[in-house]
């Protein structure tokens, strides 16, 4: 049985995001992000051993980090849905796109948020506040290129959306101006129609 360790806007939303595309029942165990229990020595010796989420539990076998999560799932119980063939023409792009979110996209994000909500006010940096900002709508420009004529980033919706994806909904939650991407709005537009991301977003 799958179980999953999840926070609401966390980067969980992407494990039950594939998780519904994929049709998989799985048990929810949901924190507030912050609670004070994700920072108890138990939940770091018995889940996470930094008292985050997303967990995902797979009988004896427990993975932490969402790209890790989703690569395991799609190994596991995929049935070669939702990634293409390691042969195919759109693997390559697949790969990149998986991976752009965290290595790319969600670094400057984290250092936003960090500036403007996590920070006690008086630590606070305006200034690198306004970097990362930048940052983001400088990062989220590839993104709109790869797009142009195309639904999806790598042919069919792959995990590689939810990936990166997700990372620009995120982006567009603390006020990226969209307005010179129209590529990647009208996408950020058919992911939010998807009734598996409905259904995580609202969790």
């Amino acid at each position: 049985m799958l179980t999953l360790y999840f926070a609401p806007r966390s980067r969980a939303v992407r494990v039950a995001w594939l998780l519904d595309e994929m049709g998989l029942d799985y048990d929810l165990v949901s924190y507030d992000l912050g609670d004070p229990e994700m920072r108890s020595a138990e939940f770091r010796t018995q889940v996470h051993p930094m008292g985050r989420v997303p967990v995902l539990v797979d009988d004896d076998v427990q993975v932490i980090e969402s790209g890790a999560i989703l690569e395991y799932l799609l190994t596991r119980h995929g049935d070669g849905r939702f990634r293409p063939a390691p042969d195919s023409a759109d693997y390559p792009a697949y790969l990149q796109w998986l991976h752009y979110a965290e290595g790319m996209i969600m670094p400057q994000v984290n250092s936003y948020m960090v500036e403007t909500f996590f920070l006690p006010p008086e630590r606070r940096s305006e200034v690198h506040a306004a970097r990362a900002k930048k940052l983001i709508g400088q990062m989220l420009v590839p993104v709109d290129a790869a797009l142009d004529g195309q639904d999806y980033l790598a042919g069919d919706f792959s995990a590689a959306d939810i990936m990166t994806g997700s990372a620009a909904i995120s982006a567009k939650g603390i006020g990226i101006d969209f307005g010179g991407m129209p590529n990647l709005a009208a996408y950020m537009d058919r992911l939010a129609h998807r009734a598996a991301y409905r259904s995580a977003a609202a969790l």
